[in-house]
């Protein structure tokens, strides 16, 4: 009944956003609405109907008119507008690429305290997009973000606490934010808490913990965790050995894009019997559906 409701709603789009019965939709209606209190000023409505118009909800997708009523809230200090129009220099979305007026308008929104526009401005500190690169910066701005529960940017302190950048190297800390992350679901944090016990970085080494974080991961078709979890089947690290559920995980890690998976893949075919192959193409496939029910429910 869901995909059936999306689809009217996007055929009344199309028809100019009137159902069969000539009335005019919800999200048509909320637009309006929304427009209304806009052109009275209203700041919460005007970063709304930014987000209507960049997302095509109840009105065709225009960037350009959702910059400027973003630009509108931004300017009355709403901090989700400024990140939002941040966004849009960064990405050159309605306005003209500028990674400095990208900077300009995170920093705004993140000495409001907003947790997303800090975790975006200390990307810029990272990679040096419209400011000097400064990873003291970057850290400095993705703490702020992970204290308050920013999973991105959890991941991304732990990253520069492993690499050293910013701080002085140190692996408990890593997993110390790596665990926050990967216990909200973070498929990208539970990878690579994974790895930290594969390798016993920060943790002693456990490869029975990192089998769980790793399948943890491959459950949400995280593929670089989906190889790893095959490679510890074949070699029977942290699971029973079992080298018709590993080809299984890397034949899945390989059709979610993850080139490395191919080698390995290759590898174990000329291994395994035609009997042994066909087995894993089937658990795959079985896998698969079992991963796609489990998401949807």
């Amino acid at each position: 009944m869901k995909q059936i409701s999306s689809l009217l709603a996007a055929v009344a789009l199309l028809c100019g956003g009137r159902m069969a019965n000539g009335q005019e939709s919800e999200e048509v209606q909320r637009f309006k609405a929304t427009k209304i209190k806009a052109e009275q000023g209203d700041a919460d409505a005007q970063s709304k109907l930014g987000d209507m118009y960049y997302f095509g909800q109840g009105v065709p997708r225009d960037y350009v008119e959702a910059a400027k009523w973003t630009r509108k809230a931004a300017e009355q200090g709403h901090a989700w507008a400024q990140h939002d129009l941040g966004g849009m220099y960064r990405k050159g979305d309605g306005v003209p690429q500028d990674y400095a007026e990208a900077v300009k308008w995170y920093r705004k929104a993140a000495e409001q305290g907003h947790a997303w526009a800090q975790h975006s401005l200390g990307l810029m500190y990272h990679q040096g997009d419209g400011v000097p690169q400064d990873y003291v910066e970057a850290v400095k701005w993705y703490r702020k973000a992970a204290e308050q529960g920013d999973a991105n940017a959890q991941i991304n302190l732990g990253q520069m606490y492993r690499k050293g950048d910013g701080v002085p190297k140190n692996y408990a800390e890593a997993v110390k934010w790596y665990r926050k992350a990967a216990e909200e679901g973070d498929a990208r944090a539970q990878n690579n808490l994974g790895v930290m016990y594969l390798i016993g970085q920060g943790v002693p080494q456990d490869y029975a913990e990192a089998a769980k974080w790793f399948r943890k991961a491959a459950e949400q078709e995280y593929a670089m965790a989906q190889l790893l979890l095959g490679v510890m089947y074949n070699e029977g690290e942290g699971v029973p050995e079992d080298e018709i559920e590993g080809y299984a995980w890397i034949l899945l890690a390989k059709a979610n894009g993850y080139e490395k998976a191919s080698k390995a893949i290759s590898d174990l075919e000329e291994l395994l019997t035609a009997e042994q192959i066909e087995k894993g193409q089937a658990r795959a496939a079985a896998l698969h559906r079992l991963i796609k029910q489990k998401s949807a429910e």
